[in-house]
């Protein structure tokens, strides 16, 4: 049974949340709580208009938007879980769930969730989503990483423009960047503040793998050849090559932005939804494009947590719950949630919508990366959070200064790493 926080500290807790009870009124109307990430004007836009629209035609069923933050669901969610106060329907990330799932705090939605939307998002976008045997969010919203380029800089240095369907190889890339750098500017600006999901993703277009299941069921990790591809490309364009901007690996994605309209970098890897920044931020008639990112042995291929819709198991009603998911993820809604975020849907009728086809702003590209996302690999990895806070970000971020080695890098990924994972796993 899990424990629950003194009464005073529940209050205190309430009062800051601002939630209220939900539950069922004396009146028998049911009130849900929706507790949304989103933060982007359009995207906010999007979400309390379509809970506006549920309201309007559910009058039994009530729903609340409840503002949440990126910043600091993970701790939220886990003390609204343990104070019994969690939302009813929450908004997340797909590798944010595995420790809520396996814990108890999430409803399984396999037998609560319609045909219509278990057939429209693909298998491999469900199982960012599957623990055990159960499935305990709804993966919606997804966002490759992509090459944001200053367009009229490559015109210019006559180097081959990649598509997705001739992407740049690791190799390519890296002898591209060299020839676009010089006097001062870069060929690319890798922000790198976090540095973990950026080159795991990316590494399984290079057949990296990193953790490994074995037939107890237990992971370790072995940072193999095919992981080392990209980190080490990273490493040599920051180093030797001189064709990243060292002092960009410590920031954000919106941290290189500056730089990039400055003209001081030909290209900035970030994700798909960045490019609402570039719209609203980029100084008047400067031309950029979308340029899908590098491919190695694995094709396209990288790793992507999905945003996702749960149900708190606390929930004393679920049904109702599913059913608000699925009214907010029917195929014109989804397209409507992937617009106002700048995301791509995993549903395949949205998906399709021509409004996601276009290639203003670099939709088609984007689009076209799709059925080469697969599940992040640590998606279903417990002791993952701790792994990366406490090994693989500092070790990966000593690595990309040039402070350790490849060795040492493999060392404490490995060996620290797997002390860590042994843990959770006992």
């Amino acid at each position: 049974m899990r424990a629950r926080l003194p009464a005073l500290a529940l209050v205190l807790l309430l009062l800051l949340a601002g939630c209220s009870s939900g539950g069922t009124r004396d009146d028998g109307r049911i009130t849900l709580r929706f507790q949304s990430l989103a933060w982007q004007e359009e995207s906010v836009e999007a979400n309390k208009a379509l809970v506006k629209e549920w309201n309007a035609t559910h009058p039994d069923i009530r729903v609340e938007y409840v503002q949440g933050s990126w910043d600091s669901v993970h701790d939220q969610l886990l003390t609204a879980f343990e104070g019994g106060e969690a939302p009813d329907i929450i908004h997340d990330a797909s590798d944010d769930l595995a420790d809520f799932a396996y814990g108890g705090y999430l409803a399984d939605l396999t037998d609560l969730l319609p045909a219509r939307l278990k057939s429209d998002i693909p298998r491999r976008s469900w199982e960012t989503t599957t623990f055990g045997d159960g499935v305990y969010g709804v993966p919606f919203l997804q966002e490759p990483r992509v090459l944001i380029a200053n367009a009229k800089w490559l015109r210019q240095s006559g180097v081959r423009i990649p598509t997705p369907e001739k992407p740049w190889s690791w190799a390519e890339f890296r002898r591209i960047t060299e020839r676009l750098s010089g006097r001062g500017k870069y060929g690319i600006a890798w922000p790198l503040k976090e540095p973990v999901s950026a080159t795991l993703n990316l590494s399984l277009s290079t057949g990296g793998q990193l953790f490994h299941r074995g037939a107890n069921g237990k992971v370790t990790v072995r940072f193999g050849e095919a992981d080392q591809v990209v980190p080490r490309t990273i490493h040599a364009q920051a180093g030797t090559d001189g064709s990243a901007s060292p002092t960009t690996l410590g920031s954000g994605g919106s941290d290189t932005l500056p730089g990039f309209f400055g003209g001081r970098y030909a290209m900035v890897p970030l994700g798909f939804s960045y490019r609402q920044q570039i719209v609203q931020q980029a100084p008047k008639g400067f031309d950029w494009q979308v340029l899908p990112a590098p491919a190695g042995a694995g094709g396209l291929t990288q790793g992507v947590s999905p945003q996702t819709l749960s149900v708190a198991e606390d929930c004393p009603h679920k049904k109702e719950a599913a059913a608000f998911i699925d009214f907010l993820l029917r195929p014109p809604n989804m397209v409507r949630l992937a617009l106002g975020d700048w995301m791509l849907p995993t549903g395949r009728q949205a998906l399709s919508d021509p409004a996601l086809r276009t290639s203003e702003h670099g939709w088609a590209t984007g689009t076209a990366l799709a059925e080469h996302l697969r599940p992040a690999p640590a998606q279903t990895v417990r002791g993952y959070p701790e792994w990366k806070d406490k090994v693989a970000t500092p070790a990966l971020q000593e690595y990309y200064s040039g402070a350790i080695g490849l060795g040492a890098l493999r060392e404490r990924l490995e060996e620290d790493g797997n002390l860590v994972l042994a843990r959770y796993q006992r």
